[in-house]
């Protein structure tokens, strides 16, 4: 990977290999773009198990940064055929802009996207950033799913996450996207967390449920660098427990399931049709274009990613120089190692040719339990879901 000190002086040979990828003069309906992804890092609080970048919102600079970020749009609009069929607002939190700049980014994004194939925009939100006239702009401008950051309903759990919200505004969330007219709604929630009982996790099972969202994340804790939950881990205050683990996905999956939400990925359930469309592109290995500080694009065999940092970000864009901050070719085998590693660990599995090149570890996994063979496909059994990442290691 390149610094981007290095990669603005070799700036000629990137914009040649964007040149190769880019398809303006190629039918709309061949090789074109169709995932967007806008990182937006601004934060109300800084969480402190989050890795992703993120910053608190500086009000002065907001503005600036949703310019940039329309600037940017404009120019990847020069270099490939962009028909996105989705389009998914992350961060950070994207609900910490206010009203205002919302309307002026997503009206900005519709005036410069062709959207006629369209099926999916998702916005990430934060029950703390929440109200009734930003959840109607947002549905009045084409937003149709939002994912809400719950994480827990015990409000002393909300606390050791450092989350903003508590339980009883977690819930008048939910109910305000309900009134707006959002009949998509995604809730996040996380297990194995510090002092996490089982019961805990079934009691945040049971609330979500009773609400009925279209989609449910769970997501284990991970202890990841740059966190300060990474340091009171690495001090020994906070301990990994995958047994524990184990016993909280196994709840998940089948409390879930019977309440009728198919387990379609590893981490996400969803009732019939409500699938997240822009994570299936993702895990099928399709193109996407990442938009923001910090975003990865994938376009072919190139992958890069832009500055981590806004203002640097924002600067280069509004200037006219890049933003990228590093980039790498992918091989053909970093690209299959890739999809047999996100494939296992959908509904879907992997094509059984895809790993004709390990017959004992498959034979082995099959006798195992721990993966099936249904219509040309391995897939994981409940017991192998159990073990996803330990599987997927021995065919990469």
């Amino acid at each position: 990977m390149k610094g981007v000190n290095e990669l603005m002086g070799e700036d000629e040979n990137v914009q040649s290999a964007f040149a190769e990828m880019a398809t303006a003069d190629r039918p709309a309906t061949f090789n074109a773009v169709r995932h967007l992804y806008v990182h937006i890092p601004f934060c109300a609080r800084i969480c402190p198990y989050c890795a992703f970048y993120k910053t608190l919102a500086d009000s002065s600079q907001t503005r600036r940064f949703c310019e940039a970020l329309l600037r940017e749009v404009e120019e990847l609009g020069r270099r490939f055929l962009i028909r996105p069929e989705t389009i998914f607002f992350g961060g950070g939190t994207p609900t910490a802009l206010n009203t205002e700049l919302l309307q002026f980014l997503l009206t900005g994004f519709r005036e410069r996207l062709d959207l006629s194939q369209l099926r999916e925009w998702t916005v990430e939100a934060n029950p703390g950033s929440v109200w009734p006239r930003k959840a109607k702009l947002l549905r009045n401008l084409g937003v149709s799913r939002l994912s809400l950051g719950v994480q827990s309903w015990d409000d002393e759990l909300l606390k050791l996450l450092g989350r903003e919200h508590d339980a009883a505004q977690a819930e008048t969330s939910f109910h305000i996207l309900r009134d707006a007219g959002f009949s998509n709604i995604s809730l996040d929630l996380m297990f194995g967390l510090p002092g996490q009982t089982l019961s805990q996790w079934e009691a945040d099972l049971a609330r979500t449920i009773a609400l009925r969202p279209e989609h449910i994340s769970t997501y284990c804790l991970t202890y990841e660098e740059d966190t300060e939950f990474f340091l009171r881990h690495s001090r020994g205050e906070y301990r990994e427990d995958p047994e524990s683990d184990a016993h909280f996905l196994e709840r998940a999956m089948a409390m879930l399931e019977e309440a009728g939400y198919r387990h379609y990925e590893i981490s996400n359930y969803a009732q019939p049709n409500h699938e997240s469309a822009h994570n299936r592109g993702y895990w099928a290995g399709d193109d996407y274009l990442g938009i923001g500080p910090s975003a990865f694009s994938t376009v072919g065999a190139l992958r890069w990613q832009n500055v981590c940092d806004y203002r640097a970000y924002a600067d280069a864009i509004l200037s006219g120089a890049s933003a990228v901050g590093s980039t790498e070719t992918l091989t053909a085998e970093m690209k299959r190692t890739e999809r047999i590693a996100l494939a296992l660990r959908t509904r879907d599995g992997i094509p059984v040719c895809e790993l004709q090149a390990w017959p004992a570890e498959s034979d082995e996994f099959l006798k195992l339990g721990l993966m099936t063979e249904t219509n040309g496909n391995f897939v994981l059994t409940p017991r192998g879901k159990l073990l996803a990442d330990s599987v997927a290691v021995a065919f990469v």
